[in-house]
């Protein structure tokens, strides 16, 4: 019996927990039980795709620090390649949600079978370049002989694997457009068992296996990842679940590749913004001593994990958005917007309340040191009661995403993050100290929803074709070329 036909049967028990894309009707009836069978198995997925790099830590922080040092210098160049690739995932999910909805199972089928070529190929240059320019970066970013000897080792397969892990990331995007989130979450929870099963075997070269240190936690990342990869396309062959893709859909469309690329780049703008600001800004508060700057990856650290419901619900926000586009039910997009905003309002400010009552608490769980504690909680207590303005950013980023509006959230984004959160950051940091860089981040989810809800309320809904006449870009059906 096959791997995939193996996990259909456990799909079908888990389904009968959850709901089967077949019973979630994304473009009638009520809005917020889809929303939520929807986006809870993305949160599952979220955290066993944290649980994947907590493996990795794990595992190689006992083997040495010095490789624990190489994965960390190694990490901004993984992610700046991934999120170059990124935006095509998301292209992905909205030409193929749209399409489900629109009832064209052949132009979904088209959309996803595209994507899958498209991406493995752009994937496969960026593995390569990345293997050729491993060194001089890693330079760059002032990692020791030592270090670099080893990053760049784990980099190199990292690099090679590239098509992969970023295959991996392409079903889960691709089966979440059609509203299927339960298989990618159980294909994963096997990748990430797989994964942390075979780490140290590779790293302490036990049993049979001879020690490979770092280069095992990348050999192991890369075999799991393509071992997923191949149960995800032949999940998407069969047809069984979700989207369906052919061999004969696979010859390259250039004109396709083309709107790909229109609405994935922003996308990948999007992504790679977010990761850069968080560089500049530790570079922001690194002006302080250390205990503040610890307290500041504790509350980064807690954020990621509060802010996770706002993800998954943005993820499902934009499927649901993008299928009822699809439809030709701006109405109902809207309301599912509209919906999801409020909802996330009061889930995230909820937690901020929590949070600024009992911050120090909080921190507390993450280091005894009172030196620590005491601006993590300070910190903690500027952001929280912004919390829930994060929420109403994240509902109508996924709306803008949906309808193919990638430019859209990418500017907000960029605007959030460069235009605001990190000039008061730094003169804040110069004027007042580190409150000034603590007041940042409140004032800066403030302006973000502001201007997502302002944006969102411009009536784009309402004036026939939104991706047109809204956002400038044509995702519909037609795999012909468009006059954008």
């Amino acid at each position: 019996m096959s791997v995939a036909t193996r996990l259909g049967g456990f799909r079908d028990r888990v389904g009968q927990l959850l709901k089967d894309p077949d019973e979630l009707d994304l473009t009638s009836g009520g809005i917020g039980w889809p929303l939520f069978y929807l986006s809870l198995p993305i949160v599952v997925t979220n955290l066993l795709q944290t649980a994947y790099n907590l493996a990795d830590t794990f595992w190689v922080g006992r083997f040495s620090t010095t490789a624990l040092t190489a994965i960390t210098f190694s990490f901004p160049l993984v992610f700046l390649m991934f999120a170059m690739a990124m935006g095509l995932a998301i292209a992905g999910s909205v030409l193929v949600a749209q399409n489900i909805g629109a009832d064209d199972e052949s132009q979904a089928q088209f959309a996803a079978s595209q994507t899958v070529v498209f991406s493995l190929t752009v994937s496969l240059g960026l593995g390569l370049a990345g293997y050729a320019v491993v060194e001089p970066v890693l330079g760059l970013l002032g990692a020791d002989a030592a270090v670099q000897v080893l990053a760049a080792d784990y980099m190199r397969v990292i690099a090679l694997g590239m098509p992969f892990m970023f295959g991996f990331a392409v079903f889960i995007s691709l089966m979440r457009g059609y509203g299927d989130t339960v298989t990618p979450m159980l294909v994963m929870l096997g990748s990430v068992v797989l994964n942390i099963a075979i780490d140290p075997f590779l790293i302490f070269g036990w049993g049979p296996f001879p020690q490979l240190g770092i280069t095992g936690a990348a050999i192991a990342t890369v075999f799991s990842r393509a071992l997923a990869m191949v149960v995800g396309l032949a999940i998407m062959f069969r047809g069984s679940y979700g989207v369906e893709i052919h061999l004969s859909q696979m010859r390259p469309d250039f004109a396709y590749w083309g709107k790909l690329l229109r609405i994935g780049v922003p996308g990948s703008v999007e992504v790679t913004g977010r990761a850069l600001s968080v560089t500049v800004m530790l570079f922001i508060v690194g002006q302080f001593a250390n205990e503040v700057v610890a307290g500041f990856g504790v509350v980064a650290r807690v954020n990621s994990i509060v802010f996770l419901p706002a993800i998954a619900v943005s993820q499902g926000v934009e499927t649901m958005t993008g299928q009822n586009v699809g439809a030709d039910r701006l109405d109902r997009a809207e309301r599912t917007n509209n919906f999801a905003a409020k909802i996330l309002f009061a889930v995230l400010a909820a937690m901020g309340v929590f949070a600024f009552l009992f911050a120090e608490s909080i921190i507390g769980v993450f280091t005894s040191d009172p030196k620590v504690i005491k601006p993590g909680a300070t910190f903690l207590r500027y952001a929280a009661p912004s919390f829930g303005f994060i929420g109403i950013m994240r509902a109508y980023i996924g709306g803008f995403r949906g309808t193919g509006g990638t430019l859209t959230a990418a500017a907000i984004t960029v605007v959030m993050l460069w235009v605001v959160r990190l000039p008061i950051a730094w003169f804040g940091a110069g004027s007042i100290g580190q409150e000034g860089v603590w007041a940042a981040f409140a004032v800066s989810n403030v302006v973000g929803a502001g201007l997502a809800w302002a944006w969102f309320r411009r009536g784009g809904w309402k004036r026939g074709d939104a991706t047109d006449d809204f956002f400038g870009v044509d995702v519909g059906p037609d795999p012909e070329p468009t006059d954008d």
